[in-house]
């Protein structure tokens, strides 16, 4: 299982959100369990997020959780950024961040992200 957990980049707190390889709807909604207890309980406009979506399975249960909870997050995200996104994934994941009104980044590499992230702090320091 691929808990959530917290890491420093350039003196930044970033909630890691690790997807990647996650392949069962149950494998999926503890993992979004995790996310939601911490995301939720924090002060609104405050979460700086990243989160890699490498290798994860994507159908129509998978796209539905993650929607309600991208959509769920809005209030209390300040930046997200997400990397490990390609091919059919990138369409549904652009089609879901329309569909919540969420600016959630697409990048690559975790490091772009990070990297973005980062910058993004910096220039609101």
């Amino acid at each position: 299982m691929n808990k959530p957990v917290l890491i420093r980049h350039k003196g930044q707190q970033i909630f890691y959100i690790d997807f990647e390889g996650l392949r069962t709807k149950e494998e999926f909604e503890e993992n979004i369990g995790y996310c939601k207890q911490y995301i939720r309980n924090q002060p609104k406009g405050s979460v700086v997020a990243l989160t890699n979506m490498q290798g994860m399975h994507f159908n129509k249960d998978v796209r539905d959780q993650i929607s309600d909870f991208i959509s769920g997050n809005k209030d209390y995200m300040k930046y997200s950024a997400v990397y490990g996104i390609s091919g059919l994934l990138r369409v549904v994941y652009n089609g879901v961040t329309r569909l919540t009104g969420r600016d959630v980044r697409a990048f690559e590499t975790k490091d772009q992200a990070l990297e973005w992230l980062t910058s993004k702090h910096e220039v609101n320091v």
